[in-house]
């Protein structure tokens, strides 16, 4: 019997085996190295590197200077502007010991002693980070509430880092409020948010706030440049500027833009690759479509948008699109310096189109894309809303200016024609349309320059029993259009502000704002009268010559004459 079982497919086979290594056999793959993005691999680890918050930075040295530390902060801005990363500076800061292990809390955490190293890996005990989007019940801040009693293990503080603090619950809040309000002095807390009108005020109340600004382009800039340089790559200053004009203020969001413009160029980076990339190099398009509504041209205008249509791109974009060019020609029209985002060629066309654009053809063009916007936003076909709202404006690109309408008409001069749309039929001579189109809107009642003016107004319009009533029983507080403060001098009806603001509108074609005081208001104008009237007369009597007729005759009385002209 044979003791020796049969080798199993997977066992070595003993003629194979020999002592040490085998070199014929493969070596061994290494663990792949992971790629880091630029966001995490040049986020800021000191003070010093974070850019845009120096009004913050100051404050907190000043408060670890004079050890005025608060118990608990909150940071709120846009995202990627440095919250969640000035929530560990602020742990660095409070917990560093300095390289001899002899330090204490510093605005320059020196970064190599065990807690800096540690808070920055994120592998620190006592420094506790919390998403509340991921943890927002009660239970999450009762785990935290349990905790603080006990003191930290071997940092100087515990520290509660709590990102998107705005998403707790509303009992979640209420069950930290105690202890956020008395913490253990060994505890500090530090919340990020978005959006800071969702914090409780009784939270805000007991926390340190720091608005942290969006960061310049300029900086952004200057930041990303030194980033190129620091990975070896060849970056267009104006390339740079591009993608710090679309990063919005957001350091973040501007590095994930530079990491991918970085792949999208083979770690070369110009402008019009980012430009491409930024999905902005189809503007010819819009362009042609902006010469096209200028020209009148319906028929070219439905082929363009027909063509846009086929090639998928949304109604709205075009829209936007139009509004954005209109905007730069605005820009260049007030020389306002040029857009980054555009390149040379569109800041050219945008010049040109200034020159041959007047303002008020500019300020209508913007409104009817606004109002097209709208219409696209909520109508069922929004291809449809697009066609009409462009075809409204091929239409308005053929109207005579508003104001040369006017000046027309009050200097008795013809009216200027109006150009048919290309592609439309053009208007009858003969209608009433075309007197229409060119009939001025009525002239709005102009504002009233004073109180009395204003009462004038009102009798003008025929609301005599109001008038009499400011006239004679009221007094003035504040006369600032349109908005009217008065103090009774006598009764009036409860309606009395609100009939009068009615009235009051219908006079003068603007909302009035009309608010009734107890004090600070002047005589009524009635008072105001006698008084002069009064006074007039005491002056009338004390002159020598009628104090003279008066003595010599004690009968008489002075009489006043009211003469109406013929």
């Amino acid at each position: 019997m044979n003791d020796e079982s049969p080798p199993t497919e997977d066992a070595p086979d003993p003629d194979t085996m020999t002592m040490g290594l085998d070199l014929d056999a493969p070596e061994q793959s290494q663990e792949p190295k992971v790629y880091q993005v630029l966001a995490r691999k040049y986020r800021p680890q000191t003070f010093d590197e974070l850019i845009g918050q120096d009004a913050m930075v100051q404050t907190l040295a000043n408060a670890i200077e004079r050890d005025r530390i608060a118990h608990a902060f909150i940071m709120t801005g846009v995202r990627g502007v440095g919250k969640t990363t000035t929530a560990r500076l602020i742990a660095k800061a409070l917990n560093c010991i300095g390289p001899d292990g002899q330090g204490g809390p510093t605005i320059s955490p020196c970064g190599r002693c065990e807690p800096c190293q540690a808070i920055a890996e994120g592998r620190h005990i006592d420094v506790v980070e919390m998403d509340a989007a991921s943890h927002t019940g009660v239970d999450d801040v009762r785990e935290i509430i349990e905790a603080v009693r006990y003191a930290s293990v071997s940092a100087r503080y515990k520290i509660y880092i709590i990102d998107e603090v705005h998403m707790l619950s509303k009992s979640a809040f209420n069950a930290l409020l105690k202890t956020l309000e008395e913490p253990p002095p060994h505890v500090k807390f530090i919340f990020a948010t978005t959006e800071i009108d969702k914090v409780p005020v009784t939270v805000l109340s007991r926390t340190q706030r720091f608005d942290l600004r969006r960061i310049s382009a300029e900086q952004l800039k200057d930041h990303f440049a030194k980033i190129a340089k620091a990975e070896g790559v060849q970056a267009e200053g104006e390339a740079l500027a591009v993608i710090a004009r679309a990063a919005e203020g957001s350091a973040r969001d501007g590095l994930s833009l530079l990491d991918q413009a970085i792949s999208h160029g083979e770690d070369t980076v110009t402008a019009d690759a980012v430009r491409k990339m930024l999905g902005l190099a189809d503007r010819g398009r819009i362009r042609r479509l902006l010469d096209v509504v200028l020209e009148g041209d319906a028929r070219r205008l439905l082929a363009e948008l027909d063509e846009a249509h086929q090639l998928g791109i949304d109604p709205s974009a075009v829209i936007r699109g139009l509004m954005e060019t209109a905007h730069g020609i605005s820009r260049a029209k007030a020389g306002g310096a040029g857009d980054v985002m555009r390149s040379d060629e569109e800041r050219a066309a945008a010049a040109a189109h200034a020159e041959k654009l007047g303002w008020p053809q500019l300020h209508r063009l913007w409104q009817l894309l606004l109002k097209g916007l709208a219409d696209v936003q909520v109508a069922p076909d929004p291809r449809e809303a697009l066609d009409m709202a462009l075809l409204r404006l091929v239409h308005a690109a053929g109207m005579p200016d508003p104001g040369a309408v006017i000046d027309a008409l009050k200097g008795g001069r013809p009216l200027p024609p109006v150009a048919p749309a290309k592609g439309g039929a053009a208007p009858a001579p003969d209608t009433t349309a075309a007197e229409a189109q060119a009939e001025p809107e009525p002239a709005q009642p102009r504002m009233p320059a004073d109180f009395a003016g204003f009462i004038k107004t009102l009798e003008d319009a025929g609301n005599m029993a109001r008038a009499i009533e400011l006239h004679d029983k009221v007094g003035l507080v504040a006369y600032e259009p349109p908005k009217l403060v008065l103090q009774p001098k006598a009764p009036l009806d409860q309606d009395f502000a609100r009939d009068l603001a009615t009235k009051a509108k219908d006079a003068t074609g603007t909302a009035w704002v009309i608010e009734l005081a107890q004090t600070g208001g002047d005589a009524s104008l009635r008072e105001q009268e006698q008084l002069a009237e009064a006074q007039a007369r005491d002056a009338v009597l004390n002159d020598p010559m009628v104090k003279a007729v008066t003595d010599a005759f004690p009968d008489a009385e002075l009489e006043t004459v009211n003469q109406k002209g013929a």
